[in-house]
């Protein structure tokens, strides 16, 4: 004889309890929105930072570029170079503008860098020395990152949220506990509330 469980959540069953049936939609709720919710949260957020960050980059190569210059000195507070730590360093270098007037500014250039080298340096439409406009790598590192924190943010939010509703689901059983136990206990002990 075989037993047959279809719709087994929908069977009356006298142990059963209104908050049993509604923790266990609440747990299918919070599944829902981990498996499915968080992801396209995170999904959205990362295609979001996405193109931010691509139209950042493109107005920065619009108003940015890049000359090449030759170091002809360094930089005030350039710290003596550590063997084994390598760190951009501050130097003075000199390059040709756009109309061939020499110019001179303090850059960072790579460390290990020597006098007479050529570095490429980045100016922007003012002529100050500014940051490279950022990669697609760059572009792409920051959308990743975005989108897993979006997405760990969004689990984190569903989690404590069920974990708030649990500690409340929790009182109100304990609550409707203690008044059937008020109720039944006189029946049990033989005493009188």
């Amino acid at each position: 004889m075989r037993t047959r469980v279809p719709g087994w959540r929908r069977r009356p069953n006298p142990l059963r309890r209104r908050s049993d049936v509604v923790e266990a939609w609440t747990v299918l709720v919070v599944a829902v929105l981990l498996f499915l919710g968080a992801p396209l949260a995170g999904a959205a957020a990362g295609w979001w930072a996405h193109d931010d960050a691509r139209a950042t980059a493109t107005a920065q190569r619009a108003d940015r570029h890049r000359v090449r210059a030759e170091v002809v000195g360094w930089g005030r507070g350039t710290l003596p170079a550590v063997q084994g730590v390598e760190r951009n360093q501050r130097a003075t270098v000199r390059w040709a503008d756009r109309d061939g007037s020499p110019q001179t500014g303090t850059v960072l250039v790579p460390a290990g860098t020597h006098r007479g080298d050529r570095v490429d340096v980045w100016l922007d439409s003012a002529g100050r020395s500014v940051s490279p406009p950022p990669s697609e790598t760059t572009i792409w590192q920051h959308t990743v990152t975005i989108g897993a924190c979006a997405t760990a943010g969004a689990a984190g939010l569903v989690l404590l949220g069920h974990a708030l509703f649990r500690r409340v689901a929790a009182a109100r059983r304990l609550a409707e506990w203690e008044r059937e136990w008020a109720r039944t206990e006189p029946q049990w002990s033989r005493r009188q509330a």
